[in-house]
């Protein structure tokens, strides 16, 4: 049966590479006391085994402590010990210390990895809490535990007792032999026995292993609706991410469209800007039907790029930044222009038509409604004139 989470919903999913990352941040790595314990041991005996010979010059070095001689001197002999036993200390935990830390850190490497989480080592309160305490002595894990404490010690003795048996006849006859014949004994039957006993323990750290394992992923497991959202925290609802999509589409075939307007500038009356921000150029002959049309616009680079076009083709400039605005933000190129906007549009293109019969007026104000009021970010403007 799935596990289930607070809510009730059952844990049937893989867990997605984010909640193992997180977890691993956590300091939540697969590991086994079991592996450890017989890579631990093994380690020790295969040491023991592989440094055989420099057991009795060390032996000799750590005799060598105790021996004195009638030559020392008093005032330097306490200095002379304790620097030499210092320094065998140190020879010592370099032989036994290393090897053994490097079995450690390569068993926790094949197990789940080697980890640094600093989270790991921040101070939990329920870790002195006594009643996560009693409800941690009375898990399932506790229990578990228990079982596989029972395994072991069961396993260790049965290996013991079925070597004994196995040697049984050669120990019922130790007594009709010497000392020589005792120890060889004892020599040849000391490998049989750490051989079965590693062997318990290899088999008790395979099941511990794989049972932690089980124990690791379904911790991981996540409900479908944890998988939901976290694929929105990732990849953002679908509803969202598909307005995005459509805005990135609107914005390019507005910008192609915007760029292919140039090549018609020649055909423009006059481009209305903001100055430099935004740039409208529009297409009205005195005494046509319909209302003027949007030939280009652009802001930023086309902005300026449809105002040096309208420079080279002696297109007259008219500086309104409400109107240019507005024409940008309610317009599209090749379509009439607003019908809120006919009288400012009106006024502007008046102006142009008598600037470009030589005529010499006065800059008109352009009225703008209210509601057509926009701030560079197409925001409307409030009366105030902040958006």
């Amino acid at each position: 049966m799935a596990e289930e989470n607070q809510d009730g919903q059952e844990k049937t999913e893989e867990p997605s590479q984010r909640k193992i990352d997180k977890h691993k941040e956590d300091g939540k790595v697969l590991s086994s006391k079991e592996m450890f314990v017989f890579t631990g041991i093994a380690g020790a005996l295969l040491l023991m085994y592989a440094f055989s010979f420099a057991f009795k010059p060390l032996l000799f070095e750590w005799g060598n402590l105790f021996v004195f001689t009638g030559n020392d001197k008093l005032d330097d002999l306490p200095t002379t010990k304790s620097l030499d036993a210092l320094f065998f200390i140190i020879k010592i935990s370099l032989y036994v210390g290393v090897p053994m830390l490097v079995v450690v850190l390569a068993t926790q490497f094949a197990v789940g990895g080697i980890n640094f989480a600093p989270k790991a080592l921040s101070f939990k309160s329920n870790r002195i809490n006594p009643l996560s305490g009693l409800k941690r002595m009375f898990s399932l894990k506790s229990l578990v535990e228990l079982g596989k404490a029972l395994l072991k010690v069961g396993l260790l003795f049965a290996s013991a007792i079925g070597v004994i048996y196995y040697l049984l006849p050669q120990i019922l006859r130790i007594t009709d032999g010497n000392l020589k014949t005792g120890l060889e004994l004892t020599q040849s039957s000391f490998p049989l026995l750490i051989g079965a006993l590693l062997i318990c323990l290899l088999i008790i750290a395979a099941i511990d292993y794989f049972y932690q394992r089980y124990e690791h992923i379904k911790s991981l497991r996540m409900t479908k609706q944890e998988v939901k959202d976290e694929y929105k925290q990732t990849e953002g609802s679908p509803e969202v991410r598909a307005k995005i999509r459509r805005l990135q589409m609107e914005s390019a075939t507005k910008s192609a469209k915007q760029q292919e307007a140039l090549e018609n500038m020649g055909e423009a009356t006059a481009i209305i800007t903001n100055p430099t921000h935004f740039a409208v150029a529009l297409k009205y002959e005195v005494g046509q039907l319909g209302a003027p049309k949007i030939i280009a616009m652009g802001k930023g680079l086309i902005a300026k790029r449809i105002i040096d076009i309208g420079t080279e083709k002696n297109i007259t400039s008219f500086r309104s930044p409400l109107l240019a605005r507005a024409l940008f933000f309610t317009g599209e190129i090749g379509e009439e222009i607003s019908e809120k906007l006919y009288n400012a549009v009106a006024v502007a293109l008046a102006y142009v038509y008598k600037l470009d019969r030589g005529e010499d007026i006065e800059t008109p104000d352009i009225d703008v409604p209210e509601d057509l009021r926009f701030n560079e970010n197409g925001t409307i403007l409030k009366e105030n004139g902040y958006a």
